[in-house]
């Protein structure tokens, strides 16, 4: 459904939107080059940033109305758990600069946490990662404009 959705969309609007990578989505949720080292996107304290289990209700809620990170980016941990272009593999434990991943799979990787997630889940280290047909309230999308 994303990718129709961003497929029609572009096909409105000219432009060409796309879901990001999982190497651009933690860049923007670290703040990039205005990154704190944060263990969630915009703070250390998960309720200035993020709708979670224990505060949210299990429900989403609307976006901005908690603090933003270094870029000025809502809702990048908790709230809905955000689909990312890259399809699965296991990391290995050395250091990955701008990983891809392969170029198909049966998961796709969904990154940020949401409101029926615990906080170790809305880190913006966790890494997650779901088949595409599935679907829940608590999973949504962030575009990324090339």
């Amino acid at each position: 459904d994303c990718q129709d959705f961003v497929r029609k969309l572009n096909q409105k609007t000219g432009q060409n939107f796309r879901l990001p990578t999982e190497a651009e989505w933690e860049y923007a949720a670290r703040g990039g080059n205005k990154s704190r080292g944060y263990k969630y996107a915009g703070s250390n304290m998960i309720g200035d940033v993020a709708w979670y289990d224990d505060n949210s209700g299990s429900t989403t809620h609307d976006v901005k109305t908690k603090q933003a990170n270094e870029f000025g980016l809502y809702d990048m941990s908790g709230n809905v758990l955000e689909w990312c272009q890259d399809w699965y593999v296991s990391y290995g434990s050395s250091s990955q600069t701008n990983p891809t991943g392969p170029s198909s799979g049966y998961y796709r990787i969904c990154r940020g946490g949401s409101c029926s997630h615990n906080a170790g889940l809305c880190r913006v280290s966790d890494r997650g990662y779901i088949a595409p047909v599935y679907y829940n309230y608590y999973l949504g999308l962030r575009l990324a404009l090339q």
